[in-house]
């Protein structure tokens, strides 16, 4: 039979997770010639062989893929045979313009945790273990195509039986450019830096085994340790210790916001909290987020860990070098906090000289390594619905205009922070984009870069509020902008004047003379949900945005938000009824102030027995109540997340918080899940006015009924509004698909409530499953809007 030939070129995640050698093998298994190259614009194949060799081969090539390989695209062309003698692996080729997408970093897998468990293997307890199925990919890459001279393993010259491995088609280790071994790859060693008897300290460093076995020895003794991971720094110490866990918060300036914590296996996780099926899943997948768990009741992890909660946030150890921290021994302890490397709100370290400086006062030790961190990637936070439907994967009538969602996703996933694991996977986005750069909120930032049809939300930034986010948040935008070959045709932006990431996008406007399109906050979390769930916009959604802050174009601070949205533009249909802040921000910081500002703008009176009255004085209350009457400084706002915090205040659940959202969160906690009664909203003229609700709350308060109660009537009052004004909406706009997205729905009881109500009805009701609902996502709601108008301009 005559040869014939074929032309591949395939695009996805197809670079550093041993898709190459994948395709060598195939190529030989079928008695096939040519070659295959990495480009920067993805993997080209050309092969020669028999039409039916041919054809089986593009076959396995599809499903026979390695663990972290995913195609997007995959084109085929035939030719004439061109003479190949063999099959072979062509060295990388750099396209100037080209991109794709990248890996992000994946979990040790159980190939590499068994050699480094086996006496006998040359990488027994070796730290920096991988293959080409895990280990670190986004936070050490420079640039593309993916090699090993553009990451930060250049420096490590590979050994010959490492280099052998290296260049062996048939080995695990093939073309994996971070491999290593103890001869040739980075090391680890301990810094300690006691005092002397002459008041001067010393630095003690014990190198490899040695300082992982003092390591352990310290925590086990409750000392704070500073960890080098993979996308910056931990700080570390033992869960069950509160005097450890006390000092840590002490040291770090976190008063009250939960830690993260991680166990060595399953088995400890399951003696702490409940674990569903759904949540193991997620637990032991590669990208090994931290997963938020319900504790039991006789968990010995102290209560500091997470005050106010009932949930933990759980991690399962995602390197080699955690594997070896958390070995069990029985003076070690099981759970051993593990949160960020930094002061509050400043970004994660991720350098060691810059570490030795910034976390000085935060840790007793240093747990150090040599392998550069290029990219700092801080851990995903993500949790589990619980219910099935949300993602709305049944028939409906705009199933034709939404691309098919990828069967590698949980249908479970609720993400709250997006970072190592997931950043930079891509997004699809309906249509193809121009490109565009859009620069996120000032809460938990992302921004987003979109070329083609490929939407790259990046890794968390955090809140953008100081000189140093506002670094990361640049050097970020300048290492995807390298990596990913884009120069923005068009900046979108928030509509806030003072968020430092609209500042930054209108100088850069200015300086670049570039198209901006700003955009409304509420539709910007719309429009993520909308690109999310891949509907391309051909007709609107009912949104609901329900947040803490986001600018209106009347001026006030939006938050309890219906929309008639698609991309190109939205329509306030209803909103809830607007309140003044006494003082702006120190309301946001007191929700006894957002309370009593509330009840002013309600017209009901500040009842002296109330809880709010606790937190302020009666020379406050008049110098607030003279405030409300002069308007000074009384910012309005129809928040969502202000009216739960002022539900909460009013309960006696929180009146100062120390994080954001606090008082709500620790109001959710309290919710009785027996309790069906519910507080009434009343909805007119698309206003939704709370009286009614806070009528009946301050009632049950002031005749004691408890709180557990009062928060679970307030939480399905809630909901049965939403259901209302859905319902409402759907009969004037004749829609029959709801999107609910913003901060407010990570509450859990309410999303629940409000999803079963809905679904009752008839509805479509989409929430996220690949992005934060929270400003996380934002971005990419920025993107998708602006890419839509200029594409339809």
């Amino acid at each position: 039979m005559t040869p014939q030939g074929l032309s591949i070129h395939i695009t996805g995640i197809v670079q550093g997770v041993g898709f190459r050698p994948f395709v060598y093998n195939l190529a030989r298994r079928h008695q096939l010639t040519g070659w295959v190259r990495n480009t920067s614009a993805g993997v080209d194949i050309e092969v020669d062989g028999e039409t039916t060799r041919l054809q089986a081969f593009l076959a396995h090539l599809r499903t026979e893929l390695p663990p972290l390989a995913r195609i997007d695209s995959f084109h085929v062309a035939e030719r004439p045979a061109a003479g190949f003698e063999q099959f072979e692996i062509l060295h990388s080729e750099s396209q100037v313009g080209a991109f794709q997408p990248i890996s992000p970093d994946v979990a040790v897998c159980p190939d590499c945790l068994r050699e480094m468990n086996d006496p006998a293997d040359r990488r027994y307890r070796y730290p920096f273990i991988n293959c080409t199925n895990c280990g670190p990919r986004f936070t050490i890459i420079q640039d593309i195509p993916y090699d090993r001279p553009k990451t930060t393993m250049a420096a490590f010259e590979m050994c010959a039986e490492c280099r052998a491995e290296y260049e062996d088609p048939a080995n695990r280790r093939f073309h994996a450019q971070p491999v290593a071994c103890p001869r040739c790859g980075p090391k680890i060693w301990l810094e300690e830096f006691p005092l002397r008897a002459n008041g001067k300290r010393t630095v003690l460093i014990n190198v490899g085994e040695d300082g992982l076995q003092r390591a352990r020895r310290l925590l086990a003794e409750g000392k704070i340790l500073a960890i080098k991971g993979l996308g910056g720094f931990h700080l570390a110490c033992d869960a069950t210790n509160p005097a450890a866990v006390a000092e840590l918060r002490r040291r770090k300036l976190r008063v009250d916001k939960p830690f993260a914590v991680m166990m060595a296996d399953l088995p400890t996780v399951r003696r702490h909290c409940r674990v569903s099926e759904a949540e193991r899943a997620l637990l032991q997948s590669p990208e090994r987020p931290i997963v938020l768990l319900e504790r039991h009741a006789a968990s010995k992890i102290v209560r500091e860990v997470a005050p106010g909660q009932r949930t933990l946030g759980v991690m399962l150890p995602y390197t080699p070098l955690h594997h070896l921290l958390l070995e069990r021994a029985k003076d070690f302890p099981e759970v051993l906090v593990m949160t960020s490397g930094n002061l509050s709100e400043e970004p994660i370290c991720i350098e060691n000289i810059e570490a030795r400086t910034r976390l000085a006062g935060l840790a007793d030790a240093f747990l150090m390594h040599d392998r550069e961190i290029h990219i700092r990637a801080d851990d995903s936070v993500v949790r589990v619905i619980g219910h099935q439907s949300p993602l709305a994967t049944g028939s409906s009538a705009s199933d034709r205009n939404r691309t098919p969602i990828p069967d590698y996703l949980s249908l479970n996933t609720y993400p709250l922070r997006r970072s190592r694991g997931y950043a930079p996977s891509p997004l699809h986005l309906p249509w193809n984009m121009p490109s565009v750069l859009a620069t996120g909120a000032e809460l938990k930032n992302t921004f987003c870069i979109t070329n083609e049809r490929y939407a790259f939300l990046s890794h968390h930034i955090g809140d953008l509020e100081n000189y140093e986010t506002l670094q990361s948040f640049e050097q970020g935008i300048q290492h995807f902008e390298r990596l990913f070959r884009v120069s923005p045709q068009a900046i979108a932006y928030d509509l806030h004047p003072d968020y430092l990431a609209t500042r930054y996008a209108l100088e850069r406007l200015e300086r670049e003379n570039l198209h901006g399109v700003g955009v409304q906050h509420h539709h910007a979390h719309i429009a993520a949900l909308m690109a999310e769930r891949g509907l391309d916009g051909s007709h609107p959604v009912i949104g609901v945005s329900f947040d803490g802050t986001g600018y209106g174009p009347d001026g006030t601070i939006w938050g309890g938000e219906f929309l008639i949205a698609d991309y190109a533009r939205f329509e306030r249909a209803a909103h809830l009824h607007t309140f003044p802040l006494p003082g702006g921000d120190a309301a946001v910081r007191r929700p006894s102030r957002t309370a009593l500002g509330l009840l002013y703008a309600l017209g009901l009176e500040w009842d002296d027995a109330l809880p709010t009255h606790r937190d302020l004085c009666y020379e406050d209350r008049t110098a607030i109540r003279i405030q409300l009457e002069r308007r000074l400084n009384v910012p309005l706002t129809s928040s969502m997340g202000r009216l739960f915090d002022a539900a909460a205040a009013l309960a006696g659940v929180r009146q100062q918080v120390n994080y954001e959202a606090q008082a709500a969160i620790e109001f959710e906690a309290l919710a009785d899940p027996d309790e069906t009664g519910c507080y009434e909203f009343a909805y007119q003229e698309a206003l939704i006015n709370p009286r009614p609700a806070l009528e009946q709350l301050i009632a049950d308060v002031l005749a004691g009924v408890p709180v557990p109660v009062i928060s679970a009537r307030f939480h399905n009052g809630v909901a049965e509004m939403v259901k209302t004004v859905c319902l409402r909406l759907s009969d004037r706009y004749d829609l029959s698909e709801v999107a609910l997205s913003g901060g407010v729905w990570q509450n859990m009881c309410l999303l629940r409530k409000t999803l079963a109500l809905l679904e009752k009805q008839g509805f479509t009701v989409y929430v996220h499953s690949r992005v934060p609902t929270n400003d996380g996502g934002l971005a990419l709601g920025q993107a998708a809007i602006a890419g839509y108008q200029l594409k339809e301009s």
